[in-house]
């Protein structure tokens, strides 16, 4: 069990504004919704007092994919050590907390579990408030801890685990314009990278998949390889990347054959396939926003002075989508935020910053926490994708010069 330990801490990360005060507000936050067990102490300022991580990845690189059971059992091993870390580092004794963060929804079911569980375990030893996060929520508001983005503001998370377009109007006040039908944008990268072998390339043994699909596609021709763009007679802002990854799988298969390779084996080609996938999911997200961005206008959900588009998620990270966006925001009148690599990928910060957006708006501090569930599957806010699709919005063409 955690520790209680030292006073209020002075010294702050990098990106934190300013000197914590010990009367502040703190909130700790965790994360187990996926692979990664994350955990910070934030003040409401935005301070990160302390935080750490314990990353999976290379666990899962070496099974091929994400295996529940593992993930559940990692967590279990170092989630005590990960909370007491990120509390040592605060200085703060969780006597001085102002209430708990966790996320409860979505993710995987078994990996939530531990992560309530345990915050369970803190709520009744300390006796502190509990505040479930919507773990999609946390990463549209992470932005608002370093820049003043006021609501309401448009949000594409993408992740390996989600996509979707939103407008956020509050704190827990979302427009769901569309998310994917099928597969989020990471898992399909990440479903190519493996299928390609990248595990087996030199330079992209200890990659993700999505990063070593970057990270090839920066030395490659996409044009030598034409790929449909998802989705492109339908009007509206879902998404679709399950038919790009067979359309890709066909590729290999063929280029395989004529080369007298075997699955495993690196082709030749490979960065140009690389390069044909990361600029046909950039295009499918790009067009899909720039749709969201006219349907905002045309029905007046954000504001006509300095409208936002705030892009987070693990994918979010790609500088080569970064890039595509800020083409389409500059040509609509939008200001782009993304929040640094660090801070797109799950954490605990924006956990605990998601706590203290609800602890001020005062929703959802909750004092008897044993009636609360974890939630597998979760939607985001009120779903207005029927709205998207009977206004049928012809995107104009755009040229993403990335």
């Amino acid at each position: 069990m955690v520790r209680a330990q030292g006073v209020c801490a002075r010294a702050v990360y990098g990106w934190a504004r300013g000197a914590a005060q010990c009367s502040a507000r703190l909130v700790l936050g965790i994360d187990t919704s996926c692979d990664d067990t994350g955990a910070a102490v934030v003040d409401e300022t935005g301070n990160i007092l302390g935080e750490a991580l314990h990353s999976q990845k290379g666990t899962h690189l070496k099974a091929g994919g994400i295996i529940p059971t593992v993930a559940q059992k990692l967590h279990k091993e170092h989630i005590e050590n990960v909370v007491q870390e990120a509390i040592d580092k605060s200085g703060v004794s969780p006597t001085e907390l102002t209430a708990i963060a966790t996320t409860i929804k979505p993710g995987l079911a078994l990996s939530l579990k531990v992560g309530l569980e345990y915050s369970i375990k803190l709520i009744e030893q300390y006796k502190k408030p509990f505040i479930p996060i919507h773990h999609m929520e946390a990463h549209a508001l992470t932005v608002r801890m370093l820049h003043m983005v006021e609501f309401p503001f448009l949000v594409l998370l993408v992740s390996g685990g989600h996509s979707l377009l939103a407008v956020a109007r509050g704190v827990s006040d979302f427009l769901l314009l569309g998310q994917t039908l099928d597969e989020a944008p990471g898992d399909t990268l990440d479903k190519v990278a493996r299928r390609l072998s990248l595990k087996n390339h030199p330079a992209c043994h200890t990659m993700s998949g999505g990063e070593a699909i970057e990270y090839l596609a920066k030395m490659g021709n996409r044009m030598q390889f034409e790929l449909t763009q998802p989705m492109s007679q339908h009007l509206d802002c879902d998404f679709s990347f399950a038919g790009l990854r067979n359309q890709v799988n066909q590729i290999i298969i063929k280029k395989e054959r004529e080369e007298g390779f075997q699955m495993g084996q690196i082709l030749p080609c490979v960065n140009d396939i690389a390069a044909a996938v990361q600029h046909t999911v950039t295009a499918h997200l790009a067009k899909r926003t720039h749709r969201a961005i006219l349907f905002c206008k045309k029905e007046g959900l954000l504001p006509q002075s300095n409208p936002a588009l705030v892009v987070s998620g693990g994918v979010a990270s790609n500088e080569y989508i970064r890039k595509a966006l800020s083409i389409v925001t500059e040509a609509n009148g939008f200001s782009l935020y993304c929040p640094p690599p660090k801070l797109c990928t799950d954490n605990g910060i924006m956990i605990a910053w998601n706590g203290i957006e609800r602890l001020r708006a005062g929703i959802d501090v909750i004092h008897n926490p044993k009636g609360i569930r974890y939630e597998p599957k979760a939607p985001l806010g009120i779903d207005f994708s029927e709205r998207v699709k009977i206004a049928a919005l012809k995107v104009p063409y755009l040229k993403l010069k990335t």
